[in-house]
């Protein structure tokens, strides 16, 4: 094991220099792991509720399954769910993980291939960059940082690596998003302009105080300190608590609520299915106007995204109803994709526009067929797998540049509606500014040059849906210069 440590230390450091030399290209380079035939050796970092219940669970049931995998080690600040965790690998795999508290050390001493994230929202960045840095896979739990900066550095670390990275947004393993962007491609929808999505719960207790607290969790029992990350910067030192450290989601300085717990997962599916990425112009709105249980997030928000190709994004919810949700869809100018609510989807609906208005003659509202998946978290989790024994990082269905973009939706969503500010994002520069770069302004300017529409990325329908007819009463019009008719 000394020699096989020594070897991976050495390969690490060799496809570390190989990966930065290469970091100028858009995409990572291909993963450099070892060998397809050996077993991938997974540890898990803070397997607490979705770490445990989803990330070991599922990876478990894959090992079962005959996935080529080993789950060798975790790394959990509270002793009790340590233990826990530790005795069900042992039960399902016949293999006895070795435990920690620090996951750098078992980063260290493990001769890992990857890790599974699923800590607090505010330690995912410094725990991802440590990963990808020791030349190690990443299974990032959404969201795949707090804040749009952390996501950025993410996506640089990630592309540097060569390694393979999947952010936990489960729904984008299915195929219905890619059969979507295909279709809005091709023109089914003419000019895209806008897509609606919803994520509404409601609760008796409130949001996130269903998980419950235990009587073992006390500070003997867990490393607060460590947990709070105080020592590397990401949260001040405050009295243990076990509600703070159970229902962490209700508090700022851990998570943003719905934005990021919820809003981050229909997000990413519109944006999977539109092709598109970074916003533009991002507004939240909202306010904690029911659950007065201490939480510091609201219970009812909206966030609106203008996209720099001319489409508007809207996500809205309540936390405190659920049954008159509104409709997740897609509109353009020729129809509209109209689907279901969840992400369990047989098929989806065509609803056209008015032949009067498209000249298409033979439009009619259909049901076009996908595939359903029954587990989309195992599915997610078998994606992963497979791109790390391909060593093929662009594999994942949900790579880190398609997490960040998602994260600068909901999160300057989250701090709109905290700050009171509208924020604009320069994708290219990765500038965030409450500076108003004269958004309407531009789409005037399109306007007043008569412009070619702007479209989502992959667009190749040319002028489907996209041009106005000119009538020809419009060549009366225009401005009487010295009384002259300009027609």
């Amino acid at each position: 094991m000394q020699n096989q440590g020594t070897h991976r230390r050495s390969f690490i450091k060799t496809s570390a220099a190989v990966a930065a030399a290469a970091s100028v290209i858009q995409a990572p380079a291909p993963a450099r792991a070892a060998g397809s035939n050996e077993r991938l050796r997974i540890g898990f970092i803070g397997p607490g509720g979705r770490g445990f219940g989803a990330h070991v669970k599922k990876l478990a049931q894959l090992h079962k399954d005959g996935a080529n995998i080993e789950l060798v080690a975790l790394a959990e600040v509270y002793s009790v769910q340590r233990d826990r965790v530790a005795d069900y690998i042992e039960t399902e795999t016949g293999f006895k993980p070795a435990k920690y508290v620090d996951y750098r050390e078992m980063i260290e001493k493990e001769n890992l291939d990857a890790v599974a994230i699923g800590t607090p929202d505010h330690w995912h960045a410094k725990q991802t960059i440590d990963a990808l840095e020791a030349g190690l896979h990443v299974y990032c739990e959404k969201p795949m940082t707090k804040t749009v900066e952390e996501s950025l550095k993410v996506v640089d670390a990630w592309r540097k690596s060569g390694k393979v990275m999947q952010v936990g947004v489960q729904s984008t393993s299915l195929p219905v998003w890619d059969e979507v962007r295909n279709l809005l491609q091709d023109g089914k929808l003419g000019k895209v302009l806008m897509y609606q999505t919803e994520y509404f719960r409601n609760s008796a207790q409130g949001q996130w105080r269903y998980y419950k607290l235990e009587p073992e969790m006390t500070p003997t029992n867990v490393d607060w300190k460590r947990w709070l990350g105080s020592d590397e910067g990401l949260a001040e030192e405050i009295p243990f608590d076990r509600a703070v450290y159970k229902q962490w989601r209700r508090f700022w300085p851990f998570g943003s609520g719905m934005y990021t717990d919820l809003f981050v997962h229909r997000t990413t599916a519109m944006l999977k299915a539109t092709g598109l990425r970074f916003p533009a112009r991002v507004v939240g709105a909202g306010g904690l106007y029911m659950e007065y249980d201490g939480r510091d997030v609201p219970d009812v928000a909206t966030v609106a995204a203008d996209f720099p190709e001319g489409v508007h994004g809207l996500v809205n919810a309540t936390m405190c109803n659920q049954e008159t949700r509104i409709q997740q869809l897609i509109r353009g100018h020729n129809g509209s994709f109209v689907f279901g609510n969840g992400e369990q989807f047989d098929g989806f609906d065509f609803v056209p526009e008015r032949s009067q208005v498209t000249r298409i003659r033979d439009q009619k509202t259909e049901r076009i067929a996908t595939k359903p998946v029954a587990d989309t978290t195992y599915a997610h989790f078998k994606n992963w797998i497979e791109a790390c024994a391909a060593e093929e990082p662009m594999q994942c269905n949900n790579t880190p540049e398609l997490g960040a973009a998602a994260i600068a939706v909901v999160t300057l969503g989250a701090r709109s509606y905290r700050e009171g500010s509208v924020f604009f994002f320069d994708g290219d520069s990765g500038k965030i500014s409450t500076t108003d770069p004269g958004w309407a302004a531009s789409w005037e300017k399109l306007s007043a040059a008569r412009a070619p529409v702007k479209h989502i990325p992959g667009w190749r329908a040319g002028d489907t849906g996209s041009v106005l007819e000119e009538p020809e009463y419009m060549k009366l019009g225009g401005p009487w210069v010295d009384g002259k008719d300009p027609a």
